[in-house]
């Protein structure tokens, strides 16, 4: 595990390195999360072998520092991943995002487009309001959250879940989690739409009815299917994922069966 000093955020920045050519795919975790649980098994999969992967535990997630005064908005995890590729010389990247990932990997597209050449994002945060997840987290005070709510929190979720959100700092959690309900301005899905460089959005078969993928489709925006999985569609179906995966990172998705997913053009 490499790490990077961010001087602005106050705290050291965490992340796997994977060696490769081409560009490379930095991977992006969810709320609460961390790129070490969540995607090291997916970048380093066989099929997904040539390319370098960064594989990023965002600031007070996984092994990454909380620091004490980060403010954990989309906006600010976004700018730290930007440092950490500004400092590799990266410009064309490839972001995976999940989740929250997804809605930072947006945000760092619109606003350092020099630094991204696609987009897959798994199940996004593309509208203001959260998730329930995110929403309970934010109803309440970050002082009561940190008090008593992490544990409450932690107590609720399945054992393999519980033990990727209890490393996350809660302070950071819940600021991240506000801001998720918060939203951005422009909204994460205006951004996402109106993005230049190609994009492909991933759901989990059984998130459907998804509420945002007609106005996905609507906006010219290939959508890519994993079978047999949920909103956490990396441990669902690992090899439906990295299929998934596979096909959408390496070129303009298309209307074709392989691997375990099913890509589909708009309108089909």
């Amino acid at each position: 595990m490499r790490s990077t000093y961010l001087p602005g955020a106050g705290g050291h920045l965490r992340w796997i390195d994977i060696p490769g050519d081409g560009p490379a795919r930095v991977y992006l975790h969810g709320l609460g999360c961390a790129g070490s649980a969540d995607f090291t098994g997916i970048a380093a999969h066989p099929a997904l072998h040539g390319a370098r992967s960064i594989v990023v535990d965002l600031l007070g997630h996984g092994f990454s520092d909380g620091p004490q005064d980060f403010p954990g908005t989309l906006e600010a995890h976004a700018e730290t991943v930007a440092a950490l590729l500004d400092d590799e010389g990266i410009k064309d990247a490839v972001l995976v995002g999940h989740s929250m990932g997804g809605a930072v990997a947006i945000t760092l597209a619109a606003t350092r487009p020099d630094l991204v050449s696609r987009l897959v994002v798994a199940e996004p945060n593309l509208r203001a309001g959260g998730g329930l997840y995110s929403a309970a987290i934010a109803a309440q005070s970050e002082e009561d959250f940190v008090g008593h709510g992490f544990r409450t929190v932690l107590s609720t979720l399945d054992p393999e879940y519980a033990a990727r959100v209890r490393t996350a700092d809660p302070a950071i959690l819940h600021r991240s989690a506000v801001s998720l309900v918060h939203g951005t301005t422009p909204g994460t899905a205006e951004r996402f739409y109106g993005l230049p460089q190609p994009r492909v959005m991933l759901i989990g078969a059984h998130s459907r009815p998804y509420a945002d993928e007609p106005a996905v489709r609507q906006a010219g925006i290939p959508v890519a299917l994993v079978p047999d999985a949920g909103h956490h569609m990396m441990r669902d179906n690992p090899e439906g994922f990295v299929a998934a995966l596979a096909e959408s990172a390496a070129g303009p998705a298309v209307s074709r069966e392989r691997g375990g997913t099913r890509t589909e053009r708009v309108g089909s």
